[in-house]
Protein backbone atom coordinates (compact mmCIF):
# COMPACT_ATOMS: atom_id res chain seq x y z
CA UNK A 1 0.00 0.00 0.00
CA UNK A 2 1.44 3.38 -0.96
CA UNK A 3 0.39 5.11 2.24
CA UNK A 4 2.63 3.56 4.85
CA UNK A 5 2.95 4.89 8.36
CA UNK A 6 5.87 7.22 8.77
CA UNK A 7 7.41 7.30 12.22
CA UNK A 8 6.65 10.64 13.89
CA UNK A 9 10.25 11.80 13.95
CA UNK A 10 11.44 10.16 10.76
CA UNK A 11 8.86 11.58 8.39
CA UNK A 12 9.76 15.25 8.57
CA UNK A 13 13.33 14.67 9.63
CA UNK A 14 14.26 12.60 6.61
CA UNK A 15 12.34 14.90 4.31
CA UNK A 16 14.00 18.07 5.51
CA UNK A 17 17.47 16.59 5.68
CA UNK A 18 17.21 14.99 2.27
CA UNK A 19 16.05 18.20 0.67
CA UNK A 20 18.98 20.29 1.86
CA UNK A 21 21.23 18.68 -0.75
CA UNK A 22 22.83 21.32 -2.90
CA UNK A 23 20.71 20.77 -5.96
CA UNK A 24 20.18 23.30 -8.72
CA UNK A 25 16.95 25.21 -8.28
CA UNK A 26 14.24 25.44 -10.93
CA UNK A 27 15.40 27.97 -13.48
CA UNK A 28 13.96 31.40 -12.51
CA UNK A 29 14.61 32.69 -16.02
CA UNK A 30 11.75 30.64 -17.45
CA UNK A 31 8.82 30.93 -15.00
CA UNK A 32 6.29 29.61 -17.49
CA UNK A 33 8.22 26.47 -18.51
CA UNK A 34 10.20 23.69 -16.89
CA UNK A 35 13.71 23.18 -18.22
CA UNK A 36 14.42 20.12 -20.41
CA UNK A 37 16.19 18.48 -17.42
CA UNK A 38 13.15 19.06 -15.22
CA UNK A 39 10.83 17.71 -17.90
CA UNK A 40 12.94 14.58 -18.13
CA UNK A 41 12.85 14.19 -14.36
CA UNK A 42 9.09 14.74 -14.43
CA UNK A 43 8.65 11.93 -16.96
CA UNK A 44 10.78 9.65 -14.79
CA UNK A 45 8.79 10.65 -11.72
CA UNK A 46 5.56 9.74 -13.48
CA UNK A 47 7.03 6.32 -14.29
CA UNK A 48 8.17 5.89 -10.69
CA UNK A 49 4.67 6.54 -9.34
CA UNK A 50 3.27 4.04 -11.81
CA UNK A 51 5.75 1.42 -10.60
CA UNK A 52 5.27 2.15 -6.92
CA UNK A 53 1.49 1.99 -7.14
CA UNK A 54 1.37 -1.33 -8.98
CA UNK A 55 -0.36 -3.61 -6.50
CA UNK A 56 1.46 -6.59 -5.00
CA UNK A 57 -0.75 -9.07 -6.82
CA UNK A 58 0.32 -7.89 -10.25
CA UNK A 59 3.94 -7.73 -9.08
CA UNK A 60 3.75 -11.39 -8.06
CA UNK A 61 2.31 -12.26 -11.44
CA UNK A 62 5.12 -10.38 -13.21
CA UNK A 63 7.74 -12.19 -11.14
CA UNK A 64 6.07 -15.49 -11.94
CA UNK A 65 6.26 -14.87 -15.67
CA UNK A 66 9.90 -13.89 -15.34
CA UNK A 67 10.72 -17.15 -13.62
CA UNK A 68 9.04 -19.03 -16.43
CA UNK A 69 11.23 -17.25 -18.95
CA UNK A 70 14.32 -18.29 -16.99
CA UNK A 71 15.54 -14.73 -16.46
CA UNK A 72 13.93 -13.79 -13.15
CA UNK A 73 17.12 -12.78 -11.33
CA UNK A 74 18.31 -10.49 -14.09
CA UNK A 75 14.87 -8.91 -14.60
CA UNK A 76 14.22 -8.46 -10.89
CA UNK A 77 17.58 -6.86 -10.18
CA UNK A 78 17.36 -4.51 -13.17
CA UNK A 79 13.81 -3.53 -12.16
CA UNK A 80 14.91 -2.63 -8.62
CA UNK A 81 17.91 -0.78 -10.05
CA UNK A 82 15.63 1.27 -12.33
CA UNK A 83 13.29 1.99 -9.43
CA UNK A 84 16.15 3.26 -7.26
CA UNK A 85 17.29 5.59 -10.08
CA UNK A 86 13.72 6.83 -10.47
CA UNK A 87 13.45 7.39 -6.73
CA UNK A 88 16.71 9.33 -6.80
CA UNK A 89 15.43 11.50 -9.65
CA UNK A 90 12.16 12.23 -7.86
CA UNK A 91 14.04 13.22 -4.70
CA UNK A 92 16.15 15.67 -6.74
CA UNK A 93 13.14 17.24 -8.43
CA UNK A 94 10.99 17.47 -5.29
CA UNK A 95 14.05 18.54 -3.29
CA UNK A 96 14.36 21.55 -5.57
CA UNK A 97 10.68 22.38 -5.17
CA UNK A 98 10.73 22.13 -1.36
CA UNK A 99 14.04 24.00 -0.92
CA UNK A 100 12.88 26.90 -3.06
CA UNK A 101 9.21 26.68 -2.09
CA UNK A 102 8.36 30.39 -1.74
CA UNK A 103 10.06 31.30 -5.01
CA UNK A 104 8.77 28.25 -6.91
CA UNK A 105 5.18 28.69 -5.75
CA UNK A 106 5.09 32.35 -6.79
CA UNK A 107 6.83 31.97 -10.15
CA UNK A 108 5.84 28.45 -11.14
CA UNK A 109 2.39 27.88 -9.70
CA UNK A 110 1.21 26.10 -12.84
CA UNK A 111 4.22 23.74 -12.82
CA UNK A 112 3.72 22.93 -9.12
CA UNK A 113 0.10 21.98 -9.91
CA UNK A 114 1.27 19.75 -12.76
CA UNK A 115 3.84 18.08 -10.53
CA UNK A 116 1.27 17.43 -7.80
CA UNK A 117 -1.13 15.93 -10.35
CA UNK A 118 1.58 13.41 -11.25
CA UNK A 119 1.67 12.35 -7.59
CA UNK A 120 3.78 13.48 -4.63
CA UNK A 121 6.34 10.81 -3.64
CA UNK A 122 5.41 9.27 -0.29
CA UNK A 123 8.53 10.52 1.52
CA UNK A 124 7.69 14.11 0.57
CA UNK A 125 3.98 14.13 1.36
CA UNK A 126 4.36 15.26 4.98
CA UNK A 127 6.30 18.41 4.13
CA UNK A 128 4.62 19.15 0.78
CA UNK A 129 1.09 18.92 2.22
CA UNK A 130 2.11 21.32 4.98
CA UNK A 131 3.62 23.71 2.45
CA UNK A 132 0.60 23.52 0.12
CA UNK A 133 -1.81 24.60 2.86
CA UNK A 134 0.67 26.89 4.69
CA UNK A 135 0.45 24.89 7.93
CA UNK A 136 4.15 24.57 8.72
CA UNK A 137 4.33 27.43 11.27
CA UNK A 138 0.97 27.84 12.97
CA UNK A 139 0.76 29.34 16.50
CA UNK A 140 -2.07 26.91 17.36
CA UNK A 141 0.50 24.08 17.34
CA UNK A 142 1.78 25.39 20.71
CA UNK A 143 -1.71 24.92 22.22
CA UNK A 144 -1.97 21.26 21.19
CA UNK A 145 -0.55 19.65 24.34
CA UNK A 146 -2.77 21.88 26.53
CA UNK A 147 -5.87 20.93 24.52
CA UNK A 148 -5.17 17.23 25.18
CA UNK A 149 -5.40 17.87 28.93
CA UNK A 150 -8.93 19.25 28.56
CA UNK A 151 -12.20 17.33 28.30
CA UNK A 152 -14.36 17.51 25.19
CA UNK A 153 -18.12 16.87 25.13
CA UNK A 154 -17.50 14.90 21.89
CA UNK A 155 -15.19 12.29 23.42
CA UNK A 156 -17.71 9.44 23.51
CA UNK A 157 -18.71 10.03 19.88
CA UNK A 158 -15.08 10.14 18.78
CA UNK A 159 -14.21 6.95 20.68
CA UNK A 160 -17.18 5.18 19.10
CA UNK A 161 -16.06 6.04 15.57
CA UNK A 162 -12.32 5.44 15.96
CA UNK A 163 -12.66 1.68 15.41
CA UNK A 164 -14.63 2.30 12.21
CA UNK A 165 -11.89 4.46 10.70
CA UNK A 166 -9.58 2.45 8.41
CA UNK A 167 -10.48 -0.80 10.22
CA UNK A 168 -8.20 -2.81 7.88
CA UNK A 169 -5.16 -0.53 8.18
CA UNK A 170 -2.39 -1.83 10.47
CA UNK A 171 -1.91 1.57 12.09
CA UNK A 172 -5.53 1.84 13.25
CA UNK A 173 -7.08 -1.61 13.45
CA UNK A 174 -5.88 -2.68 16.93
CA UNK A 175 -8.04 -1.46 19.82
CA UNK A 176 -6.19 1.09 21.99
CA UNK A 177 -3.25 1.08 19.56
CA UNK A 178 -0.95 4.07 19.09
CA UNK A 179 -2.76 4.87 15.83
CA UNK A 180 -6.19 4.93 17.47
CA UNK A 181 -4.83 7.04 20.32
CA UNK A 182 -3.28 9.76 18.12
CA UNK A 183 -6.42 9.81 15.93
CA UNK A 184 -8.52 10.33 19.06
CA UNK A 185 -6.15 13.09 20.24
CA UNK A 186 -6.35 15.12 17.02
CA UNK A 187 -10.13 14.78 16.75
CA UNK A 188 -10.58 15.76 20.40
CA UNK A 189 -8.23 18.75 20.09
CA UNK A 190 -10.12 20.03 17.05
CA UNK A 191 -13.50 19.61 18.77
CA UNK A 192 -12.22 21.92 21.52
CA UNK A 193 -10.92 24.71 19.25
CA UNK A 194 -14.06 24.68 17.07
CA UNK A 195 -17.02 24.06 19.31
CA UNK A 196 -19.57 24.95 16.65
CA UNK A 197 -18.47 22.00 14.50
CA UNK A 198 -17.19 19.87 17.37
CA UNK A 199 -16.84 16.42 15.86
CA UNK A 200 -18.41 15.27 12.59
CA UNK A 201 -18.44 11.68 11.41
CA UNK A 202 -16.29 11.27 8.32
CA UNK A 203 -13.68 13.84 9.28
CA UNK A 204 -11.67 11.12 11.06
CA UNK A 205 -10.83 9.57 7.67
CA UNK A 206 -9.12 12.80 6.63
CA UNK A 207 -7.25 13.05 9.93
CA UNK A 208 -6.32 9.36 9.71
CA UNK A 209 -4.73 9.92 6.30
CA UNK A 210 -2.76 12.88 7.66
CA UNK A 211 -1.51 10.72 10.55
CA UNK A 212 -0.22 8.13 8.08
CA UNK A 213 2.11 10.84 6.76
CA UNK A 214 3.10 13.00 9.75
CA UNK A 215 3.17 13.31 13.59
CA UNK A 216 -0.02 14.27 15.40
CA UNK A 217 0.86 17.94 16.07
CA UNK A 218 1.51 18.54 12.36
CA UNK A 219 -1.62 16.55 11.40
CA UNK A 220 -3.66 18.74 13.76
CA UNK A 221 -2.32 21.95 12.16
CA UNK A 222 -2.99 20.69 8.62
CA UNK A 223 -6.51 19.63 9.59
CA UNK A 224 -7.21 23.07 11.09
CA UNK A 225 -6.05 24.64 7.81
CA UNK A 226 -8.20 22.29 5.72
CA UNK A 227 -11.24 23.12 7.81
CA UNK A 228 -10.60 26.87 7.60
CA UNK A 229 -9.43 27.32 4.01
CA UNK A 230 -10.74 24.35 1.97
CA UNK A 231 -14.51 24.59 2.60
CA UNK A 232 -14.36 21.55 4.91
CA UNK A 233 -15.57 23.46 7.97
CA UNK A 234 -18.69 24.51 6.06
CA UNK A 235 -19.18 20.91 4.91
CA UNK A 236 -18.93 19.57 8.47
CA UNK A 237 -21.07 22.18 10.25
CA UNK A 238 -24.18 20.65 11.90
CA UNK A 239 -26.46 22.18 9.23
CA UNK A 240 -24.28 20.69 6.44
CA UNK A 241 -25.50 23.54 4.23
CA UNK A 242 -22.31 23.44 2.18
CA UNK A 243 -22.88 19.77 1.40
CA UNK A 244 -26.31 20.70 0.08
CA UNK A 245 -24.66 23.31 -2.15
CA UNK A 246 -22.11 20.77 -3.46
CA UNK A 247 -24.91 18.30 -4.23
CA UNK A 248 -26.82 21.03 -6.10
CA UNK A 249 -23.74 22.07 -8.12
CA UNK A 250 -22.81 18.48 -8.92
CA UNK A 251 -26.36 17.63 -9.96
CA UNK A 252 -26.38 20.61 -12.33
CA UNK A 253 -23.10 19.37 -13.84
CA UNK A 254 -24.68 15.94 -14.44
CA UNK A 255 -27.73 17.55 -16.03
CA UNK A 256 -25.50 19.58 -18.36
CA UNK A 257 -22.88 16.98 -19.31
CA UNK A 258 -24.79 13.69 -18.94
CA UNK A 259 -28.47 14.54 -19.59
CA UNK A 260 -29.55 10.93 -20.28
CA UNK A 261 -28.02 9.69 -17.05
CA UNK A 262 -29.59 12.61 -15.18
CA UNK A 263 -33.06 11.60 -16.47
CA UNK A 264 -32.38 7.95 -15.54
CA UNK A 265 -31.35 8.91 -12.00
CA UNK A 266 -34.54 10.95 -11.65
CA UNK A 267 -36.75 8.15 -12.98
CA UNK A 268 -35.26 5.82 -10.34
CA UNK A 269 -35.47 8.46 -7.54
CA UNK A 270 -31.70 8.02 -7.24
CA UNK A 271 -30.66 11.20 -5.46
CA UNK A 272 -27.16 12.64 -5.80
CA UNK A 273 -26.62 12.54 -2.04
CA UNK A 274 -27.13 8.75 -2.02
CA UNK A 275 -23.77 8.15 -3.69
CA UNK A 276 -21.87 11.45 -3.78
CA UNK A 277 -22.08 12.75 -0.17
CA UNK A 278 -19.14 10.63 0.98
CA UNK A 279 -17.09 11.77 -2.03
CA UNK A 280 -17.18 15.34 -0.73
CA UNK A 281 -17.06 14.59 3.01
CA UNK A 282 -14.08 12.22 2.81
CA UNK A 283 -12.46 13.29 -0.51
CA UNK A 284 -12.92 9.72 -1.85
CA UNK A 285 -11.02 8.19 1.11
CA UNK A 286 -13.98 5.88 1.80
CA UNK A 287 -14.45 5.12 -1.91
CA UNK A 288 -11.07 4.03 -3.28
CA UNK A 289 -8.11 2.02 -1.97
CA UNK A 290 -5.57 4.31 -0.30
CA UNK A 291 -3.01 4.50 -3.16
CA UNK A 292 -5.67 5.99 -5.44
CA UNK A 293 -7.46 8.09 -2.81
CA UNK A 294 -4.13 9.57 -1.70
CA UNK A 295 -3.34 10.68 -5.24
CA UNK A 296 -6.70 12.50 -5.33
CA UNK A 297 -5.94 13.99 -1.92
CA UNK A 298 -2.58 15.32 -3.22
CA UNK A 299 -4.54 17.34 -5.79
CA UNK A 300 -7.14 18.40 -3.23
CA UNK A 301 -4.31 19.88 -1.13
CA UNK A 302 -3.16 21.84 -4.16
CA UNK A 303 -6.43 22.78 -5.88
CA UNK A 304 -9.27 22.30 -3.40
CA UNK A 305 -12.72 20.74 -3.89
CA UNK A 306 -12.66 21.18 -7.68
CA UNK A 307 -10.94 17.78 -7.98
CA UNK A 308 -13.90 16.09 -6.24
CA UNK A 309 -16.30 17.48 -8.86
CA UNK A 310 -13.93 16.47 -11.65
CA UNK A 311 -13.33 12.91 -10.43
CA UNK A 312 -17.02 12.48 -9.62
CA UNK A 313 -18.17 13.45 -13.10
CA UNK A 314 -15.39 11.39 -14.72
CA UNK A 315 -16.63 8.33 -12.79
CA UNK A 316 -20.19 8.88 -14.00
CA UNK A 317 -19.02 9.36 -17.60
CA UNK A 318 -17.03 6.13 -17.53
CA UNK A 319 -19.87 4.17 -15.92
CA UNK A 320 -22.83 5.74 -17.73
CA UNK A 321 -23.59 2.76 -20.00
CA UNK A 322 -23.71 0.29 -17.07
CA UNK A 323 -25.68 2.63 -14.79
CA UNK A 324 -28.33 3.22 -17.46
CA UNK A 325 -29.16 -0.50 -17.33
CA UNK A 326 -29.63 -0.64 -13.55
CA UNK A 327 -32.41 0.17 -11.09
CA UNK A 328 -31.80 2.03 -7.83
CA UNK A 329 -30.61 -1.04 -5.91
CA UNK A 330 -28.36 -2.09 -8.77
CA UNK A 331 -26.83 1.38 -9.01
CA UNK A 332 -26.13 1.47 -5.27
CA UNK A 333 -24.35 -1.89 -5.58
CA UNK A 334 -22.38 -0.63 -8.58
CA UNK A 335 -21.17 2.42 -6.64
CA UNK A 336 -20.24 0.30 -3.61
CA UNK A 337 -18.71 -2.78 -5.25
CA UNK A 338 -17.61 -2.02 -8.82
CA UNK A 339 -16.40 1.59 -8.98
CA UNK A 340 -13.93 1.36 -6.05
CA UNK A 341 -11.78 -1.20 -7.89
CA UNK A 342 -11.95 0.09 -11.46
CA UNK A 343 -8.60 1.85 -11.16
CA UNK A 344 -6.56 -0.52 -8.98
CA UNK A 345 -2.96 -0.06 -10.06
CA UNK A 346 -3.79 2.72 -12.55
CA UNK A 347 -4.65 5.97 -10.74
CA UNK A 348 -3.21 7.99 -13.63
CA UNK A 349 -6.10 6.82 -15.82
CA UNK A 350 -8.61 8.31 -13.36
CA UNK A 351 -6.66 11.57 -12.92
CA UNK A 352 -6.38 12.00 -16.70
CA UNK A 353 -10.13 11.39 -17.13
CA UNK A 354 -10.84 13.96 -14.39
CA UNK A 355 -8.95 16.63 -16.31
CA UNK A 356 -10.93 15.90 -19.47
CA UNK A 357 -14.03 17.07 -17.58
CA UNK A 358 -15.16 20.59 -18.45
CA UNK A 359 -15.26 22.56 -15.20
CA UNK A 360 -16.42 26.17 -15.29
CA UNK A 361 -15.57 28.16 -12.15
CA UNK A 362 -17.80 31.09 -13.14
CA UNK A 363 -20.73 28.76 -13.68
CA UNK A 364 -20.12 27.19 -10.26
CA UNK A 365 -20.25 30.64 -8.65
CA UNK A 366 -23.50 31.34 -10.48
CA UNK A 367 -24.96 28.04 -9.22
CA UNK A 368 -23.90 28.98 -5.69
CA UNK A 369 -25.92 32.22 -5.95
CA UNK A 370 -28.88 30.28 -7.35
CA UNK A 371 -28.74 27.79 -4.48
CA UNK A 372 -28.52 30.56 -1.87
CA UNK A 373 -31.59 32.26 -3.41
CA UNK A 374 -33.56 28.98 -3.39
CA UNK A 375 -32.64 28.28 0.25
CA UNK A 376 -33.44 31.82 1.37
CA UNK A 377 -36.85 31.60 -0.28
CA UNK A 378 -37.52 28.22 1.39
CA UNK A 379 -36.64 29.64 4.80
CA UNK A 380 -38.90 32.66 4.27
CA UNK A 381 -41.77 30.37 3.31
CA UNK A 382 -41.21 28.26 6.43
CA UNK A 383 -41.30 31.40 8.61
CA UNK A 384 -44.57 32.49 6.94
CA UNK A 385 -46.13 29.08 7.64
CA UNK A 386 -45.14 29.25 11.33
CA UNK A 387 -46.56 32.75 11.81
CA UNK A 388 -50.28 32.40 12.91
Amino acid sequence: MASQVASPSASLHTTSSSTTLSTPTLSPSSPSQLSPDDLELLAKLEEQNRLLETDSKSLRSVNGSRRNSGSSLVSSSSASSNLSHLEEDSWILWGRVVNEWEDVRKKKEKQVKELVRKGIPHHFRAIVWQLLCSAQSMPIKDQYSELLKMTSPCEKLIRRDIARTYPEHNFFKEKDSFGQEVLFNVMKAYSLVDREVGYCQGSAFIVGLLLMQMPEEEAFCVFVKLMQDYRLRELFKPSMAELGLCMYQFECMIQEHLPELFVHFQSQSFHTSMYASSWFLTIFLTTFPLPIATRIFDIFMSEGLEIVFRVGLALLQMNQAELMQLDMEGMLQHFQKVIPHQFDGSPDKLIQAAYQVKYNSKKMKKLEKEYTTIKTKEMEEQVEIKVP
